[in-house]
């Protein structure tokens, strides 16, 4: 699985905008546990000139991304993306169009507060706690109101929104590293308006007025209202999330290893090989090997290696490098003799100590009359059909062309062989509404591409992901070069999340 979300653990609405009664302003205004945030601008509305905004905050536990990644279950810096995603919440009201969002990293940390009052805004922060457009604690004012953020390069963003009804999907990667990286504290992010859609409002003194911002460059219409969904929405899939992802797919040739021909280009050329190494059921790394390097050697033989190593295009003996915990890969090409071996046998080692040996039934590569579209059927051979929210399931496809037709001669077999296909992702939607829980990942973080090895296509599903006490259904699409698109199969399988009780 190559996709994680990070839930928010505080929010929060503040406001410079009038009461009912345009006598007061909200300023002390807290929504820190309302189900939804607001963002607007309103230029005008009590007198000619005047300016009323909303702007929110939204905080993640970076603690648990690094516990995560020390655990290797997320990538180094520069193999992961991690997008701010919040999702748009439908009200009865207007809807701005046309107009950018900013998204900055707050400077100084701040408290979420109880308020719930995004009408009339009658809960001022309650008890001296929360934050609020004054104030970003109990013990602490902001040094500019409206909050403090950070504007400078790697600390900034922003989404334009045409029809205004968007959700926010904003790679904020260089700042979440940051984070991670100890480099700036993580005190979150604010998201409003930028200044050319903020309203205008220009002081005798070019500073700032009570709790009015000073905005030359500002908008003299007005932007209201846009709303998201806030962490304490009773939908499951509208919370704030922080969403890591990343290309995790295992591309293990030795299912498929093709001699090097004329026929195919270079890289087509290479095939890839993993070793796995499992001790007690658990992936570790081999102790002499560590992180570092490991040789690979081809041979030919009947039953076992035999003779000397095999002359490989690239080099003799092949260098074999690191994965992830337990895992090595490396790179080979050879080419055929006259007649072809049917048997070839990869020795991994470093120095006189043997790690594995493996045995590989390499392929010719041949060319076609004809150019076909393949249809393929599909199956998944491991669904359980339940599943509890707390799981990290794999699913093996076994897949063939559908028009297969065996002769009488073909033999039997328990475990007939799989089409494996090069590219492959998946989806994964809830069956009651459609509502699209995984959509398909083909652009350029790549997070749901299936890996390969030698028993065919296979992915696995972290069901946290996933609301319990529902059903969903898995889509399949492949990638077929010759029409250079994305191909949806016809297949659904479907299971079940539940709720695990401890």
């Amino acid at each position: 699985m190559a996709l994680k979300r990070y839930k928010a653990i505080a929010d929060n609405t503040i406001v410079n905008t009038y009461k009912p009664g345009f006598k007061l302003r909200a300023t002390g205004s807290n929504a820190g546990y309302a189900d939804v945030m607001e963002i607007y601008s309103i230029y005008g509305r009590e007198a000619s000139g005047s300016q009323e905004l909303s702007r929110l905050l939204v905080q993640f536990n970076t603690t648990d991304i690094n516990t995560d990644r020390t655990r290797g279950n997320l990538p180094a810096s520069g193999s992961v993306s991690f997008y701010l995603r919040l999702f748009n919440a439908q009200h009865s009201k207007t809807v701005p169009e046309d107009y950018t969002l900013s998204i900055s990293a707050i400077s100084q940390s701040w408290q979420e507060g109880v308020g719930l009052d995004l009408e009339a805004y009658k809960d001022d922060t309650d008890g001296n706690v929360g934050s609020n457009w004054m104030s970003a604690s109990n013990s602490s004012g902001w040094t500019k109101v409206g909050g403090d953020y950070l504007t400078s390069s790697g600390f900034t963003f922003s989404q334009t929104f045409e029809t205004g009804l968007e959700d926010i999907e904003v790679d904020i990667t260089d700042l979440v590293e940051k984070w991670l990286a100890g480099t700036q504290n993580n005190y979150g992010v604010g998201v409003h308006l930028s200044s050319s859609f903020e309203a205008y409002f220009s002081s005798s003194t070019g500073l700032d007025s009570g709790s009015v911002i000073h905005n030359t460059d500002g908008a003299t219409t007005s932007y209201y209202t846009k709303r998201f969904f806030a962490r304490d929405s009773q939908y499951f899939f509208k919370r704030p999330v922080l969403e890591a992802r990343w290309n995790s797919r295992t591309l293990d040739d030795r299912g498929h290893f093709y001699y090097s021909s004329s026929l195919a280009p270079a890289e087509d050329n290479l095939n890839t090989l993993y070793l796995y190494n499992y001790v007690r059921g658990v992936l570790k790394n081999i102790p002499a090997i560590g992180t570092g390097e490991i040789y690979v050697d081809l041979f030919s033989g009947s039953s076992s290696p035999t003779g000397s190593a095999l002359i490989q295009s690239v080099s003799t003996p092949a260098t074999g490098g690191y994965v992830s915990t337990g895992i090595y890969s490396c790179s080979v090409c050879l080419t055929a003799a006259s007649t072809p071996l049917t048997t070839l046998f990869d020795v991994w080692y470093s120095g006189s100590t043997q790690y594995f040996t493996g045995s590989i039934y390499p392929e010719v590569h041949s060319a076609a009359q004809t150019v076909s579209k393949p249809v393929y059927f599909i199956n998944i051979t491991n669904n359980r059909g339940r599943y509890r929210n707390d799981e990290n399931a794999r699913f093996n496809l076994y897949i063939r062309n559908k028009f297969w037709n065996p002769t009488i001669y073909t033999v039997a077999d328990t475990n007939p062989a799989t089409t494996t296909i090069e590219s492959a992702s998946y989806r994964v939607y809830r069956t009651i509404d459609a509502y699209e829980a995984i959509p398909y990942g083909t652009g350029s973080d790549l997070h749901t591409l299936m890996s390969h090895d030698v028993s065919g296509n296979y992915f696995n599903l972290d069901m946290s992901l996933l609301e319990p006490g529902y059903q969903y259904a898995l889509k399949f699409a492949f990638y077929e070069s010759p029409v250079d698109s994305w191909s949806e199969q016809p297949e659904t399988f479907t299971f079940r999340v539940e709720e695990y009780e401890y």
